[in-house]
């Protein structure tokens, strides 16, 4: 672990609604409540306009598609804390789809391929989530932020470009199956940074030889901080134009 993963968070930093600080300049870091639609980078440009703060960033990307905490910094104080709020565990909640198989892995791309998963049993889907527990080697999709050449992946991938990439080693220490309702199973996940929950549901549909893809997905916690207790965009706007403290 680096020495900048190793800080320490000083719990003041943190302002959750409706408390906001006297100024940014001292650093924040905001838990906020992404909708679905809306890139990380959306959010950090809408606190970045509201706040009048330059440097914004955030903790750990949700997909679009994704709705969640996501933590925002703002301000050098809060930022150079940004590897130590990255490296807490993550709590998802979602459900995945057997028997569709799309190019990102989850549902903002068209299906490409169906597959009858009528015949998978749960014993079945319980044997295999006990093989994505622990330390596990994962591929990273072609639709992803990652850079390769100094391109993002996503780019790539939109021109049907196909690069290997390398499987990177994440930690899982929960993958558990919550419900299911015919093909679409409900799941909640703890893992490390770096953890990608479509790269999970591929996983699954390919372990048992039906194909998967995402069709929900939801961050529900980041280290001690809950999605419960988060700002949403627009209460948050609302806020920082009345200088709420």
């Amino acid at each position: 672990m680096s020495s900048a993963s190793a800080r320490a968070i000083p719990p003041d930093i943190v302002f959750h609604p409706p408390r906001l600080p006297s100024t940014f300049d001292d650093g924040a870091a905001l838990p906020v409540d992404k909708p679905a639609g809306k890139t990380s980078f959306d959010v950090v440009r809408a606190v970045r306009r509201a706040s009048g703060q330059r440097k914004v960033g955030h903790a750990g990307t949700l997909d679009p598609m994704a709705t969640g905490l996501l933590l925002i910094l703002v301000a050098r104080p809060a930022t150079r804390l940004q590897e130590a709020f990255m490296n807490l565990r993550k709590v998802y909640r979602g459900t995945l789809r057997l028997g569709e198989t799309t190019p990102s892995h989850d549902a903002e791309t068209e299906v490409v391929e169906r597959t009858d998963a009528s015949g998978v049993s749960n014993a079945a889907l319980e044997s295999v989530r006990r093989r994505f527990e622990g330390t596990i080697n994962q591929v990273p999709p072609m639709y992803s932020a990652l850079k390769v050449g100094g391109e993002r992946l996503y780019e790539k991938a939109r021109r049907g470009e196909h690069v290997d990439r390398p499987p990177r080693q994440v930690t899982v220490d929960r993958f558990e199956f919550l419900g299911r309702d015919g093909a679409d199973v409900s799941f909640e996940v703890v893992c490390s940074k770096g953890t990608y929950i479509r790269s999970l549901a591929r996983d699954v549909g390919a372990e048992l030889d039906v194909g998967a893809h995402l069709v929900r997905l939801r961050r529900t916690a980041i280290g001690p901080f809950q999605v419960d207790d988060a700002w949403t965009i627009e209460r948050l706007r609302t806020a920082m134009s009345s200088g709420a403290s």
